[in-house]
């Protein structure tokens, strides 16, 4: 009896040891970055940014988790920003939206030289997927509000066009047991929905924990992020919208959001510690490490994953995305009063 009890033990610790070091727990943090802060912005809980680089503007959201959480007052938002300038003056744009918004992910695809159509994730008061028409880069008018069975669970979304999107479910499961089998059994339940203009169908449901999403359209590959993966999936697209699974791709850290460069780059914000990053938003922590993933993809079993920037927590925790312009980088999170815009390089 001592025997298996013994054993049962060793089996437990095991476990315990594969999920510390799968989430991270094990890996040492070093503050490295080779550029320069260039502005930190005091607009709280800005976890998802875009940037369209040929109009020289960036959308972003703010919810203010933190201040939820500890039952304070608190804003919400969406801003346009003219990254030309260089003056970063956020502008309120969303103060004409009248139902209530808890914004998460976001998409933003251009129609014409002055006509944008936005795509928000809103949590408020269920789930729902919002459409907006941006005007002028700073002129956003609400065009309608989608919900489905299958919008339950939504954490990002990538426009394909004017009337097609897809986004991520970051959960599967309902239950509290479920869903602590997707966070620390690693289980590759959440599903990927692809919406056609009229039908909503799962088109991938192995990923665990999935979260951002985006489209190459000049290579036609979608790439799919799953936190708890540590690593994203590539895929080619059908015509359909189906997808056919090229590879994964394993960063070593929780990755979140996912943009692109002019030159088909991929700009991740991770979260290095899993743990940490769960401790820190639950505020029983008071900073978490963040970190910035670089992948060249250059065909199947060819890039480089290159971390780009790294902080124990003390700049910024838990970072949720990096846009690029130029050689700027706008970095948000999730709980933060504050993103930052880094340049990828030193000022001299």
């Amino acid at each position: 009896m001592k025997k298996i009890l013994f054993l049962l033990f060793l089996a437990l610790l095991a476990y315990v040891l594969y999920i510390l070091s799968c989430t991270g727990a094990f890996r040492s943090i070093d503050n490295q970055f080779k550029g320069t802060t260039l502005a930190k912005i005091e607009i709280p809980g800005v976890e998802d940014i875009t940037v369209d680089e040929d109009d020289h503007f960036a959308i972003f959201i703010s919810y203010d988790r933190a201040a939820e959480r500890d039952e304070k007052p608190f804003t919400t938002g969406i801003y346009s920003m003219d990254l030309q300038t260089k003056e970063f003056t956020p502008k309120l744009i969303s103060s004409d939206f009248k139902k209530p918004l808890l914004p998460h992910g976001i998409s933003l695809i251009q129609l014409d030289s002055n006509h944008h159509k936005l795509y928000v994730i809103n949590h408020a008061e269920g789930e729902f997927i919002e459409v907006f028409d941006l005007y002028n880069r700073d002129s956003l008018v609400h065009a309608q509000t989608l919900s489905d069975a299958l919008i339950y669970s939504p954490n990002d979304i990538v426009a394909i066009n004017e009337t097609q999107f897809y986004f991520t479910n970051d959960t599967y499961s309902g239950s509290k047991i479920g869903k602590l089998g997707e966070n620390y059994l690693g289980l590759q339940w959440c599903e990927t929905v692809y919406f056609d203009g009229k039908d909503y169908r799962v088109v991938a449901d192995n990923t665990s924990y999935a979260n951002g999403v985006n489209y190459d359209k000049k290579r036609n590959l979608l790439y799919l992020s799953g936190v708890r993966d540590f690593g994203i999936k590539v895929y080619s697209r059908e015509k359909n919208g189906d997808l056919n699974f090229i590879e994964s791709i394993y960063c070593n850290s929780g990755v979140d959001n996912i943009e692109l460069d002019s030159e088909g780059n991929i700009w991740i914000g991770c979260h290095p510690n899993a743990l940490a990053a769960d401790a820190y938003m639950k505020g029983n922590s008071e900073k978490s490490p963040s970190e910035i993933v670089k992948i060249t993809y250059r065909n199947k079993g060819d890039y480089d994953v290159e971390t780009v920037y790294m902080n124990d927590g003390s700049e910024m925790s838990v970072s949720t995305v990096a846009a690029i312009y130029n050689d700027l980088l706008l970095v948000g999170n999730v709980c933060d009063e504050h993103f930052f815009i880094l340049v990828l390089r030193q000022i001299v």
